[in-house]
């Protein structure tokens, strides 16, 4: 069996001749087609279905801007209010922590691709600030938290000048 005989050939897509030939009198690269054609079918898309399992799509976007005086962390949180959100600072790390809770009974549901459970994010702010300036703001399903750098990270701030 060589290398090639081992690639998950997905459906719709074009077999080489030479695995098709072989895969007519070979039961064991049927079945490896097979079950590749299954795990493809059963895990295709699902970071994008569960983030809560830690996929490529993170849950709930973050956005962190930077000034010469603050950080801003904008987190989009659509279908939850300020009481379902925790925002946390703990050695030089922002917390964002919550829970989206269903408004529906499971038995009522039939097909959901709403995303429902508990999350956390963690944000390394990177900069001293000033813990008791911190401000958090809620509106329209988008937290935005600022954080305001110290006397001292403010002047670790130097410029430098770009040539040509």
């Amino acid at each position: 069996m060589t290398i090639r005989d081992m690639i998950p050939w997905s459906r719709g897509a074009a077999t080489p001749p030479s695995i098709r030939a072989e895969a007519d009198w070979s039961p064991f690269l049927s079945l490896h087609r097979e079950m590749n054609r299954l795990f493809d079918d059963v895990f295709r898309g699902v970071d994008s279905r569960f983030p809560a399992l830690g996929g490529g799509d993170r849950w709930p976007s973050v956005e962190v801007s930077e000034t010469d005086k603050d950080i801003r962390v904008t987190a989009e949180v659509p279908g939850m209010s300020e009481k379902d959100i925790e925002v946390l600072l703990n050695d030089g790390v922002l917390t964002l922590r919550g829970e989206k809770r269903s408004e529906t009974e499971d038995k009522e549901r039939h097909f959901s691709e709403r995303f429902y459970g508990r999350f956390e994010r963690h944000i390394a702010v990177g900069f001293d600030v000033q813990e008791d300036k911190i401000d958090a703001a809620f509106k329209n399903g988008v937290l935005t938290v600022i954080l305001p750098k110290s006397e001292k990270a403010q002047s670790k701030v130097k410029r430098i000048s770009v040539r040509s």
